[in-house]
């Protein structure tokens, strides 16, 4: 558990922190003192405890200390589950909106690169900080939020007002972004993207610059795209910086995969091979780049990672194109046994793209870039003349 302090010291402790880790920079050093988080959390809250590995319940009227201590912790806060149909302290099934860890926050505002006199649009306001820190930084009425959620719109204004921000938050699904407001000189998505909205690329003037987490359906394992407008405003394209996961875009969340519509009868009814990759070479860690690589090189298919029992974990591919799964089985110590059915043979396709992912010195997030057009997104290694269709 976070240690319960001084709140003005702990979140100066967590500015030194956060500088030394390299995600604070000088530059935003004064924004971060004057626009704490705390300031925009609400009384109930679950953040992470890294000790314990999961979400727990905060409250600040029955634990004022503790409630503070996490608010100063650089740790991802939820402050919503399930769309708002949840009540209780425990945590619900699915969380739908958050604060996300300072560090993650302030890379990402370096990112983008934001100056005093910028117009600056924000998809998804959530609790409003990050909005605050945004107008801190660009000056009065240059900062436009908006966030879908009613609910959430409406407590990131009053805790607005009550902070004294000129932050103005909108109501409205911030796909389409808000052409009310433009041109823009910065437009930051603070949720996951699977399909880059060209009207954001429209809404930013030439030469503007676009930050937003993006990433495939194949996992949670994000990139923060880093674009910038052309000079004809036709395209943006950038490298990405790093890893990060967050919360997706509700118009563009992933519909429930359902097993037993893709695997009627036994898994062992499939086509049945085996391969030598073990399960840390293909999946790697949370954030290992050889499972945002494969998501690149695969698309319309969605991995999901079974239960670790006995010493075995079935790592399951389905696709989003028709009905072809594919079921790796790794084993500590043995065989990797696959079995596959559909005419997308989903294996063949993934250990292609992780080889392809080997054979060019296992990259990392920052090789990686985007380039988008009207016509839609490409992926590119090292450079954009070597990109392909997503």
């Amino acid at each position: 558990m976070v240690r319960a302090r001084n709140g003005r010291l702990r979140h100066a402790e967590l500015g030194l922190a956060l500088v030394a880790g390299g995600a604070l920079s000088a530059d935003w050093a004064p924004t971060f003192a004057a626009v704490p988080r705390a300031a925009f959390l609400p009384a109930v809250m679950w953040p992470w405890d890294m000790a314990a590995g999961r979400s727990v319940c905060v409250s600040r009227a029955d634990d004022p200390e503790r409630w503070r201590a996490y608010a100063d912790a650089d740790c991802p806060v939820v402050t919503q589950w399930d769309d708002g149909d949840h009540s209780g302290t425990e945590p619900g099934e699915a969380p739908t909106s958050s604060a996300s860890m300072p560090s993650v926050v302030f890379r990402m505002l370096r990112d983008l690169d934001v100056r005093s006199g910028d117009r600056v649009l924000e998809i998804g306001t959530a609790t409003g900080w990050n909005a605050a820190l945004l107008a801190h930084r660009a000056g009065a009425g240059r900062v436009i939020s908006m966030e879908v959620d009613g609910a959430l719109a409406e407590r990131a204004r009053t805790a607005l007002e009550r902070f004294g921000s000129s932050a103005r938050v909108i109501h409205g699904d911030g796909f389409q972004g808000y052409p009310e407001g433009a041109p823009y000189d910065r437009i930051m998505g603070t949720c996951g993207i699977r399909r880059f909205p060209w009207a954001w690329v429209e809404q930013c003037r030439p030469g503007g610059i676009l930050v937003a987490p993006w990433g495939t359906h194949y996992s949670n394992a994000d990139g923060v795209a880093r674009l910038v407008v052309a000079g004809d405003g036709s395209s943006a394209s950038g490298r990405f910086t790093g890893p990060v996961e967050f919360m997706k875009l509700r118009a563009q969340r992933l519909p429930r995969v359902v097993h037993k519509e893709y695997v009627r009868g036994s898994v062992t009814d499939g086509d049945e091979t085996s391969t030598a990759l073990t399960e840390e070479e293909f999946t790697g860690g949370r954030f290992g780049p050889q499972r945002f690589a494969v998501g690149l090189r695969v698309p319309g298919c969605v991995q999901v990672e079974a239960e670790k029992r006995d010493g075995a974990r079935p790592v399951w591919l389905y696709s989003l194109r028709d009905l072809s799964w594919a079921c790796a089985y790794f084993r500590d110590g043995g065989k990797t046994r696959i079995w596959q059915s559909g005419p997308r043979r989903l294996w063949e396709e993934a250990e292609a793209a992780y080889r392809w992912w080997v054979a060019h010195d296992r990259p990392g997030y920052e090789r990686f870039g985007l380039t988008i057009t009207e016509e839609g997104g490409r992926a590119w290694l090292d450079e954009p003349d070597e990109s392909w269709a997503l």
